[in-house]
């Protein structure tokens, strides 16, 4: 099969556990490949991704190969993969614009930005960088609350005729104005704000939905989530949060059998926990009525390591947008959105999105049988 060459924008935790988990799956035999949803995406394994370019801003990680950059401060996720030949791609000097939050100064080096002196590149030089790579696919990782960094990127994407996976709560997928750029340039995209595999947003949905089917009126829920990740940290400016809330809050009532009130609902981010570091903690509250009217609840407390949760669905969405190249479908692609993102242009159950997702990837699975006989 093709190598699928994708460009990094942000090389922080997520981008350590995706990489990391390329390499990790590359020689492992299906029955042993814990973790994915899918070892073989109709012919496409998680071994055949590849970073051809890359961006940032810290200085500990602009200039360096980028299998070094992810293990870089202020990462710091899990190690499960370190034995990483130098790729010999280096970490290129991104735009700042909004990417970084004001009082991340204010922290120590180790747990937030030190901003590369490097001079930050134009939107010519970056289209250049992004040319001459042969990039298929950007991935938009940027920090929670970067929309103009963005929307700058996604340009970038436009320009350079690059798919665009936006992992992120701005929403670029979701905006028909920036959807409909990319399907007149035939682009495929995935957004927005990637779900984790098993994290706290698809755990509340599935229980939220759980209690539709189940015929319990549900009156009242929040999601408390705590870390120790730059995520974690960048979100402590509020103004920043407003997509983010936004995205997680309508992941849930969008499942929910009737809207309920704002004051009944909390779902977001709730705290800095430094020594936490990349695990998330997360607590959910959900209160309702069963037969009779007669109440209960329901309390539940995740603990995950956040960024391989969020890796595990990259590889996925990842591959599902090299089938659209493959296909020459562009646009938005509503079945992968609807499954990996919280915040996609049409909300499905997950049990919907499930078969969807399925069903798109599944779609010329036995041209890709007649494929791989030719190759053969």
């Amino acid at each position: 099969m093709d190598k699928i060459k994708i460009v990094i924008v942000g090389v922080g935790n997520c981008v350590s556990s995706l990489i990391q988990g390329i390499h990790y799956y590359q020689n492992k035999n299906p029955e042993d490949a814990i973790g994915l949803m899918h070892y073989d995406m109709n012919g496409y394994k998680p071994g055949d991704i590849e970073v051809v370019a890359a961006f940032d801003v810290d200085q500990r990680k602009v200039g360096h190969d980028v299998h070094e950059a992810i293990f870089a401060k202020p990462n710091c996720t899990t190690v499960f993969c370190s034995d990483l030949p130098l790729s010999g791609v280096l970490v290129r000097m991104g735009k700042i614009l909004d990417g970084v939050a004001s009082h991340m100064q204010d922290y120590p080096e180790n747990n937030s930005f030190v901003l590369s002196e490097e001079p930050e590149l134009t939107e010519k030089e970056i289209f250049k960088v992004i040319e001459e790579s042969g990039a298929q696919i950007l991935l938009n990782y940027l920090p929670v609350g970067s929309e103009e960094a963005t929307m700058f990127y996604a340009n970038c994407a436009l320009e350079a005729g690059v798919a665009f996976i936006n992992n992120i709560p701005v929403f670029i997928a979701s905006n028909p104005e920036w959807a409909s750029r990319f399907e007149a340039r035939n682009i495929p995209i995935i957004g927005d704000d990637i779900k984790s595999q098993m994290g706290a947003t698809i755990t509340h949905r599935i229980l939220t939905d759980l209690f539709k089917k189940r015929g319990v009126k549900l009156e009242r829920t929040y999601q408390l989530n705590t870390g120790g990740n730059t995520d974690f940290l960048n979100m402590l400016e509020k103004k920043r949060l407003a997509t983010k809330k936004e995205s997680k809050t309508e992941a849930v009532q969008a499942v929910a059998a009737r809207r309920m009130d704002d004051e009944n609902i909390h779902v977001g981010p709730s705290d800095y926990v430094p020594w936490q570091k990349d695990n998330k903690v997360c607590f959910i509250r959900m209160e309702g009525k069963l037969f009779g009217d007669v109440p209960m609840n329901l309390e539940m407390r995740l603990s995950v390591e956040d960024s391989p949760n969020s890796a595990g669905v990259a590889i996925d969405a990842i591959r599902c947008v090299k089938l659209a190249l493959d296909r020459g479908q562009g646009g938005v692609l509503e079945a992968p959105s609807a499954y990996f993102c919280k915040h996609p242009a049409r909300q499905f159950t997950d049990d919907e999105a499930y078969t969807m997702v399925e069903d798109y990837i599944n779609k010329d699975s036995h041209l890709n049988v007649h494929r791989l006989k030719r190759a053969g």
